[in-house]
């Protein structure tokens, strides 16, 4: 005779496994998620890095859909290298990008994904394709690395791993730039040289003849001015945008952090990054030492031009870029710290393709 269970019991043996299989998740807006398993269809939109480095390579085996503007073109060297180790990233759709102006819905709820992964400054400045997207019952979790605080690092984390279910391993990826960042602000509260020093980031994407962008409050601004030193940028815009060469020359920078990178189409910029060579780097520097008036600046007559790869900001790796500027501060606290080499022991551990290029240096290193 065959057992017998009564719908009543049925439930009861049921609904606690369902109910194990639940996963809140806190993003880093404070909003809570549930999702009602470990999602298999992820579509991403920004932080690809980041993603690898939570969820392992296995991760992007989730992968339906991804803003494939932002790391196809402003990395390619980067999008090329993991092309060799994860293939399948050639293939994916692409849900277009909101600095573009073409993230579309449509095609996230197309591709019927799991979850919807974005960039918090991304989900706040586009009400109208969010609000169709989560009316669909796709969830959407947000990240945010941009913002270069500690907490906002550390709980973008802690949420990549609760969703791609490697907790271990986002728990100690918090923790390494915790105490990353902590050992760089103890330096500097034990460091011998108190004088705060004025410091101006411009991002040298089309050459010397064009203003590039500067930050304040966000990416490279947040970072310098975490770290002590006077960003010139504050106060005259709220996150990015350029400065008038009049102000920079009045402002007499005596930190000068050129931002580059390997973006498509950008034939004058600094190129920095993976596959980047120190030669070609030093002079696309060279070029802005040319602008009228620069010769006279402190940072120029001192040799105190820095160039800083673009995209190592808003990363979990990021941490060694704030030693690189922090050194160029306090040059004694920082003697024995070595930034590079830190940033290629991040990606040994972390990352399934090896830091080869140049990613920081100084012009007359």
């Amino acid at each position: 005779m065959k057992h017998m269970i009564f719908p009543a019991l049925l439930a009861a043996i049921l609904l606690p496994s369902v109910a194990l299989a639940d996963i809140t998740v806190t993003d880093v807006e404070g909003r809570e998620i549930t999702l009602p398993d470990l999602p298999e269809r992820i579509v991403l939109g920004f932080y690809f890095e980041d993603y690898i480095a939570v969820g392992g390579t296995e991760a992007a085996d989730k992968l339906v859909g991804l803003s494939r503007f932002p790391w196809e073109s402003w990395r390619p060297a980067q999008f090329a290298a993991y092309e060799k180790v994860i293939p399948q990233i050639t293939d994916l759709p692409d849900v277009g990008y909101a600095e573009e102006g073409d993230f579309s819905a449509e095609k996230v709820i197309a591709l019927r994904p799991d979850l919807l992964l974005m960039a918090a400054g991304d989900y706040n400045s586009m009400s109208e394709p969010v609000a169709q997207i989560e009316n669909a019952g796709i969830p959407i979790v947000t990240l945010d690395y941009n913002a270069q605080t500690v907490e906002r690092h550390v709980a973008s984390t802690i949420a990549l791993g609760k969703v791609l279910g490697t907790e271990d391993r986002a728990s100690e990826l918090a923790e390494n730039y915790e105490d990353a960042m902590a050992e760089i602000h103890a330096r500097i509260e034990n460091a011998s040289e108190p004088v705060v020093k004025k410091v101006y980031i411009e991002l040298a994407k089309a050459g010397p003849s064009e203003i590039g962008n500067s930050y304040s409050n966000t990416m490279w601004g947040a970072l310098v001015g975490s770290l002590g030193g006077q960003n010139i940028a504050d106060g005259q815009i709220s996150s990015w945008g350029p400065l008038s060469p009049e102000y920079v020359l009045a402002q007499q920078p005596e930190l000068i952090f050129l931002a580059g990178s390997d973006w498509l189409k950008a034939p004058q910029a600094v190129t920095l990054g993976l596959g980047a060579d120190e030669i070609t780097a030093r002079e696309r520097m060279t070029g802005y030492l040319t602008r009228p008036g620069w010769s006279e600046l402190p940072a120029i007559k001192e040799g105190q031009v820095y160039a800083i790869n673009h995209g190592g900001a808003r990363t979990l790796s990021d941490y060694t870029y704030a030693q690189f500027i922090a050194k160029q501060l306090y040059p004694e606290a920082f003697a024995d710290v070595d930034p590079e080499a830190n940033l290629r022991e991040f990606y040994a551990k972390w990352l399934p393709i090896d830091a080869s290029g140049t990613f920081m240096l100084g012009l007359q290193e």
